[in-house]
């Protein structure tokens, strides 16, 4: 079993649904997901989009990427920052030799619109998530010859 840290600034939406689809998905990677300023909640939209796709989100929590700096946490193979624009968010480095990538989402938290836009804004965020992600394992979990 390999090891995921999605981070993002909040750990509301984007690195949620990163983790929460990972598990779901795949049997050789464990997903975790972090904030650099974490709100605190999980964004109920977010919980919304999961459930609506049979994605089990009830252990899901908004935290701080310190949590998985201690000599307690699990080591992580890839470390994936999933922000839109680096430059405007504080997306942390993370320290050791683990994989990381960049795959930059728009923030769903910071969408405006009625009930029903947001709700179809989580969706096409989550389709670029699940996109992504099953792209990754595609690749990843191929066996070597």
């Amino acid at each position: 079993m390999k090891n995921i840290l999605f981070l993002c600034t909040g750990n509301s939406c984007r690195s949620v649904l990163a983790e929460a689809y990972l598990n779901a998905a795949s049997q050789n990677w464990r997903g975790f997901s972090a904030g650099s300023s974490p709100t605190g909640a999980v964004h109920q939209q977010a919980v919304a989009t999961l459930a609506a796709h049979d994605i089990d989100a009830s252990y899901v929590r908004s935290k701080s990427w310190d949590e998985f700096a201690t000599p307690q946490a699990p080591t992580m193979d890839v470390i994936i920052t999933v922000c839109d624009n680096a430059a405007g968010e504080a997306c942390p480095i993370w320290p050791g030799h683990p994989t990381t990538y960049h795959w930059p989402f728009p923030d769903p938290a910071k969408f405006i619109g009625s009930e029903a836009e947001q709700k179809q804004h989580f969706e096409a965020v989550f389709a670029m998530i699940k996109t992504r992600l099953d792209d990754f394992l595609a690749v990843q979990d191929t066996p070597e010859e």
